[in-house]
């Protein structure tokens, strides 16, 4: 089961686009080399390169303005049977289907439970210098296509309307963490400190099922973290010993990061876990009645 979505973000500006490069070509997040691009491409991919690619199109065809890249993100169930190497060969057969006349950075993100696709589209066509736009239309035929790639790899579809463990979505909810927000961080030019703080929260938490596993990943990003329970807020500091509130990353980046906010999300991830752990297990049951000849 994979879930396409495109991030809707204005993306207006050079410092936009090279952060978003930057951000998912990270080692951390991109492991074994798992990354491409399509049409006009470096020899050698990294952030500057492909930002620098993208520009030299953009300025080939004089449209170094409006919107600068469009960001898809291709997420697959974390019980789904896809090695990163296929996740690549469909990222990149995804990209050449779409965006055939565009230039697109794909990489493979492995820092989750579930594997996921960057996909990073330069707006301005090379074969004729058309600048890209997808309407609603345009959307929900990407995710046909998505469907359709699933179907004929033998894997599962999603259903619409609903998330990967089947619940039902409410209008406009953001199905992985918030995106937008994050989009709000890496463009935060005011407090550096605080939007690198902000970037870590939202990606311990997403990946933490209870405080202490949140405290330990926010340590290994460089931030302490503060949580007593005779305090209504948590502290965040860096090894410069610039301190973080919980209560000022959420009024600047309109996020809700508080205690019970962080405690709600660490018990969703445990629901989640015990969803997927069930689900892997119907698999397994399933395999056993097609291939009766595995059991022992």
């Amino acid at each position: 089961m994979a879930v396409n979505k495109t991030i809707n973000k204005s993306t207006k500006s050079h410092g936009a686009m090279k952060n978003c490069i930057r951000y998912v070509l990270q080692e951390q997040k991109v492991r074994d080399g798992l990354i491409y691009m399509t049409g006009p491409a470096p020899v050698d991919i990294n952030a500057d390169t492909v930002y620098q690619a993208f520009l030299e199109e953009k300025r080939i065809w004089n449209k170094d303005s409006g919107r600068m890249y469009n960001h898809n993100v291709i997420s697959f169930h974390e019980a789904e049977r896809i090695e990163p190497e296929e996740a690549l060969s469909f990222g990149i057969e995804f990209a050449e289907k779409w965006f055939p006349v565009h230039q697109t950075l794909i990489a493979v993100h492995q820092d989750k439970e579930h594997l996921h696709i960057h996909l990073i589209t330069n707006t301005v066509s090379f074969e004729n210098g058309m600048k890209l736009h997808n309407s609603k239309k345009d959307l929900e035929e990407m995710k046909a296509l998505t469907n359709r790639m699933c179907q004929e790899r033998g894997l599962s579809i999603a259903e619409k309307g609903k998330d990967f463990y089947g619940n039902k979505l409410s209008e406009g909810e953001i199905t992985s963490w918030s995106k937008d927000a994050y989009h709000l961080l890496v463009n935060d030019t005011k407090k550096s400190y605080l939007a690198d703080c902000g970037l870590v929260v939202l990606e311990a938490k997403e990946n933490c099922n209870c405080k202490e596993q949140f405290i330990e990943r926010m340590n290994e990003h460089g931030w302490k973290t503060i949580w007593e329970e005779n305090k209504k807020h948590i502290t965040f500091q860096n090894a410069n010993g610039e301190k973080v509130r919980d209560s000022n990353l959420s009024k600047t980046f309109s996020l809700n990061i508080s205690k019970e906010a962080l405690e709600h999300e660490f018990k969703k991830q445990n629901e989640k876990q015990q969803q997927a752990a069930t689900i892997r297990e119907s698999y397994k049951q399933n395999s056993r009645r097609e291939h009766p000849h595995h059991r022992r």
